[in-house]
């Protein structure tokens, strides 16, 4: 099961989706920072899958832009994301969580707390 999340480039903090300012996104090209950061990726058209060891992330290439959605499969793809956005000042969000990621202290609010809403989901089908 995917874990989606949005990478956001702004000059402000984002606490919160609902505050976000728009005029303080900034437009990047996420695309070539993920090309230059990871070694192993199938191009197949606008579609990309970064693959490494333990995980897997994948996206759809597109013009610069102020925010770019993947997919994440395994924990690492989420460290290894929380490094380039720190490296880039940029932000994530947790879709499933409806949440920014913290990207100090991501256990307060990263992997596990995913794995513990699928789990849900899961059960709650179980009904």
């Amino acid at each position: 099961m995917s874990w989606d999340i949005v990478l956001f480039k702004s000059r402000q903090a984002i606490k919160d989706l609902s505050n976000l300012d728009e005029n303080e996104l900034e437009v990047t090209d996420f695309n070539q920072v993920l090309e230059n950061s990871f070694k192993e990726i199938i191009v197949d058209g606008d579609h990309r899958e970064i693959i490494g060891d333990g995980f897997s992330i994948d996206y759809f290439a597109s013009e610069p832009n102020s925010n770019f959605m993947l997919s994440l499969y395994g924990e690492k793809a989420m460290h290894m994301l929380i490094e380039l956005a720190k490296k880039h000042e940029w932000q994530i969000y947790d879709s499933a969580l409806d949440a920014m990621i913290d990207l100090d202290n991501p256990e307060n609010n990263g992997y596990e707390d995913h794995k513990n809403y699928v789990q849900y989901i899961v059960n709650k089908g179980d009904c």
